[in-house]
Formats: structure tokens, C-alpha cells, sequence
């Protein structure tokens, strides 16, 4: 149970930071403006059954696709690394977030990618590995349901921490998730130093 515990609060601070819930919210309202309540709800609905299923579906089946092709978890996490590197750096450094091009609504943008993209998935994958598929499954489900209360309570919230506020708290999470890439990508380096040593050895 204690490793469990452990597990689930290492796991669940670098999926929190990947999630981003907080700043989600002002681009959900953005796409959701003028909607009934109803449909709201019925778009929500759909958003979280889409990010609940495919971060569990890439969770269990990430490692073994990347084996069929050859490619290693340290391979992985190089990769992943980079590419939550760049997301989060154009987060920071752009006025406009990285996925705000998209203006479709439903299953795609808010399941996938705005509540579950790449950092998401990337996170996920590493912390399973890592830590455990129960520990991370747990982290994800919350991290998500989560965001789904933050959405479903938007405008109260949105009007108390107004947007200054929810822009500013976005950033800090993107500068957070920059640093855990850079750590993805040392400890990705270091394992796959780490293969080549052990592979050369008679």
C-alpha cells in the first residue's frame, strides 16, 4: 500500500503538470461560448469518455507497439522529452497556446488534444514504466476527472480568478513541464549510455 502511495504522488505531479487543467478551462469557455448548458454537458461527457480511453488504451499498449518496432522505453523517453521540451516552450514564449488552432469541438479538440496530447500520453508511458500501470492509472483517471470538474464548473471559476490570473498560472505549469522534459531526455540519454555499456561488455 505504501508503495502504491508513493507511487501515485510521484506519478501524479508530472501528469498534473502535462494535463494542465487550469489551462484548459479559459479554452474550453472560449469554445464553448454561447452553448446551452445542455450541450455543454453532452460535449464534456464526450470529452472525458475520449481522454479517459485513450490515455488508458496508450498507457497498457505504448510499450508493447514500441517493441514491435524497436523501439526502447529510453528511446522513448529521449524523444518525448523533446517534444513536451518544445510544446512547453512555445506555451511560455507565445501568447497563444500551442493547440489553440484547433476549433472543432466534441472527441477532438477537448478529448484529445487538449485534456490528452502528446505530453499526456508522453508522461504517462514513463511513469507506468516507472512507477507502475496502477499508480499511473490512478493519477491519470484523477488528473482527468479533474479537469472535467474544472470545465463543468467553468464560468464561476473563470470569473473569480479571472483570466490574467489563469494565463500567468499557465505559464509556471509550462516552465514545470520544460524542466521535466529536460530530466526525460538525461535520464533517457544515461539509460541508452547505460544499454550500450552493458551490451558491450563480453
Amino acid at each position: 500500500m505504501f508503495e502504491f502511495i508513493k507511487g501515485f504522488g510521484l506519478a501524479f505531479v508530472p501528469i498534473f503538470v502535462a494535463v494542465d487543467a487550469i489551462g484548459i478551462l479559459p479554452l474550453y469557455m472560449g469554445l464553448t461560448e454561447g452553448a446551452e448548458r445542455q450541450l455543454r454537458n453532452r460535449i464534456l461527457r464526450q470529452a472525458m469518455i475520449t481522454a479517459l480511453v485513450l490515455a488508458i488504451g496508450f498507457t497498457f499498449l505504448g510499450k508493447a507497439i514500441f517493441e514491435l518496432i524497436g523501439v526502447s522505453v529510453a528511446d522513448f523517453k529521449v524523444a518525448g522529452g523533446v517534444v513536451l521540451f518544445i510544446i512547453a516552450t512555445i506555451d511560455i514564449v507565445s501568447s497563444r497556446r500551442f493547440t489553440r488552432e484547433v476549433t472543432t469541438l466534441g472527441a477532438v479538440p477537448l478529448g484529445t488534444p487538449l485534456i490528452v496530447g502528446p505530453a499526456v500520453l508522453t508522461t504517462a508511458i514513463i511513469m507506468a514504466g516507472v512507477h507502475g500501470y496502477a499508480p499511473t492509472l490512478a493519477a491519470l483517471v484523477i488528473n482527468i476527472l479533474f479537469a472535467g470538474v474544472l470545465m463543468w464548473g467553468g464560468e464561476r471559476i473563470s470569473r473569480a480568478i479571472g483570466q490574467p490570473a489563469s494565463r500567468a498560472m499557465t505559464k509556471v505549469a509550462n516552465l514545470i513541464l520544460a524542466a521535466f522534459a529536460v530530466m526525460m531526455v538525461r535520464n533517457g540519454i544515461l539509460a541508452i549510455i547505460d544499454e550500450s555499456v552493458k551490451g558491450a561488455r563480453p
